[in-house]
């Protein structure tokens, strides 16, 4: 089976399409070696594909027919990913979330709403004197 069609068949990427180009931009890996995504595969090969900054690494353990189900990826693919990229994966995630506060950046709907009312109100004010 080709690598692409393979890391998008047990569901690592979303479409076939991104895990070819996946392929061609060097982020997929086949026993250690970088990849067309014509590639075959055999059972027993390891699979590396860069996602997120790291590298998640799989062992073929056979061929699924197509796309499988979430619950029958383990029968097709065994993970092999080390703890240091899962460490380094948990550290960029609480890293851009402690970087922005909640709040900061672009207001939400609810919040120019608020501001909405808020200025309508203050047309209804008289600010000029009758003196």
């Amino acid at each position: 089976m080709r690598v692409d069609k393979y890391i998008w068949s047990i569901r690592i990427l979303k479409t076939r399409s991104l895990a070819t180009k996946t392929c061609k931009s060097n982020y997929v890996k086949v026993n250690d070696e970088l990849v067309k995504p014509s590639r075959e595969l055999k059972i027993g090969d390891i699979v590396s594909v860069r996602k997120e900054a790291i590298w998640y690494t799989f062992k073929v353990l056979d061929f699924p027919k197509g796309r499988v189900g979430a619950k029958l990826v383990a029968q097709y693919s065994e993970d092999q990913t080390s703890a240091e990229e899962l460490q380094k994966l948990d550290i960029l995630r609480t890293r851009v979330k402690h970087e922005r506060p909640k709040g900061l950046g672009r207001p939400t709907k609810k919040d120019r709403r608020d501001l909405d009312d808020f200025s309508a109100s203050w047309d209804d004010w008289d600010l000029e004197d009758d003196d």
